[in-house]
């Protein structure tokens, strides 16, 4: 039997951002059609209701979001509410503890992709790969790049407030290995999210081989524009709406004006 999980992933107060933020802002920011096209809009809770899944999927279609992230038991919905846009489905895998076995988590993802995810986000077993068993590592990464069958993008979910650097570089390494498309920071659930420290590592360590996701506690759009820098090339964020608001505010367009 699977452990149980906490229903919600943590969440810190924010304070809201001064008008020199917002200037700041005004000079990084990269674009409103580029901050919505590298988010993963989410909602990974336990107690998500199909209500919440239908508002997700508008939102994300009203934003032009690069995709949907949710459970399993939502993607046939979420690909029926998106028909016709260009928003991805995605399906976390093995979520959120990573400590199902590799076949567990290969069926898993053959069902997600079946339903019609384009993109599986799966929790590599870092309990593994802190005891250096890394051929194990290897084998559970693998077994979900073969059951995607070439039809879904595969994320990697490292967990990286339970690793060390070298835990980190040698996860990142494994998953390059096995062709993985992107390494992703967190799950959110567990621990600290996204840190610059580590979106740096992940991104010096793949090189240009794969895309680095950096997901957990991007709340903002100066946490977006700040892991972007680092080298993030994608988003987690259940906040895509308050981020994207925020880079209207600061563009001066959006989705109510296209």
């Amino acid at each position: 039997m699977a452990p149980k999980e906490n229903l919600h992933p943590s969440t810190d107060s924010q304070e809201e951002p001064s008008s020199e933020d917002q200037e700041a802002h005004h000079e990084r920011s990269p674009g409103f059609e580029y901050v919505a096209q590298i988010i993963d809009h989410t909602l990974l809770k336990l107690d998500a209701t199909e209500e919440q899944v239908d508002s997700l999927c508008e939102e994300a279609k009203r934003y032009n979001f690069k995709s949907v992230c949710v459970r399993l038991q939502w993607v046939e919905r979420a690909v029926c509410s998106l028909r016709g846009s260009r928003v991805r489905v995605a399906c976390v895998v093995g979520f959120h503890e990573g400590t199902y076995p590799a076949l567990e988590k290969a069926e898993e993802a053959v069902k997600a992709v079946q339903a019609g995810a384009a993109e599986l986000d799966m929790v590599m077993n870092w309990h593994l790969l802190k005891e250096k068993r890394f051929r194990e590592v290897y084998e559970d990464v693998a077994a979900v790049k073969t059951a995607a069958s070439g039809l879904a993008i595969l994320k990697v979910i490292l967990e990286t407030s339970q690793l060390e650097a070298y835990d980190i570089v040698a996860a990142c390494t494994i998953a390059a290995i096995a062709q993985a498309d992107f390494v992703k920071t967190s799950t959110g659930f567990c621990g600290q999210g996204a840190t610059v420290e580590n979106v740096r590592l992940m991104r010096s360590t793949v090189g240009d081989r794969i895309k680095v996701k950096a997901s957990g506690g991007v709340r903002t759009l100066e946490d977006c524009l700040t892991m972007i820098e680092a080298g993030a090339e994608r988003i987690g964020t259940s906040n895509g709406v308050a981020i994207m608001q925020e880079a209207n505010s600061v563009n001066g367009i959006g989705a109510n004006e296209r």
